[in-house]
């Protein structure tokens, strides 16, 4: 086997065990903020990894998988930042324990949404 085949495996999975505990955190975090967090954080991480463990062991594909890692980094993060600000202005309450709330604070203090 090629090195960088080995390489490319070995970050590979490294990537996969990060969207494993992207999956643990989205089952074990009280609410919806922190199991977003979790999962976007994990998620990019752990694709980015995944897709340059690919890129590695294929040095061929690499322009493809560029292009899918900026998507990423550029969708994932934004999506999941709208859809946390929605759920707070939904209504969705925080879990028991959260010591803050900054848009709360924001907004009562005359902020924009």
């Amino acid at each position: 086997m090629h090195i960088l085949q080995i390489i490319g495996g070995a970050t590979s999975i490294l990537g996969a065990l990060f969207l494993l505990l992207a999956s643990i955190g989205l089952l074990r975090m009280p609410d919806v903020y922190n199991r977003m967090q979790a999962g976007t954080k994990a998620t990019t991480f752990g694709t980015i990894m995944f897709l340059g463990g690919v890129g590695i062991a294929n040095p061929s594909w690499i322009p493809k998988l560029v292009v899918l890692v900026v998507f990423i980094v550029l969708t994932n993060p934004i999506s999941s930042h709208i859809l946390a600000r929605a759920a707070h202005f939904a209504g969705v309450p925080l879990a028991e324990g959260s010591v803050t709330d900054k848009l709360a604070e924001h907004r009562e203090k005359g902020g924009d949404a």
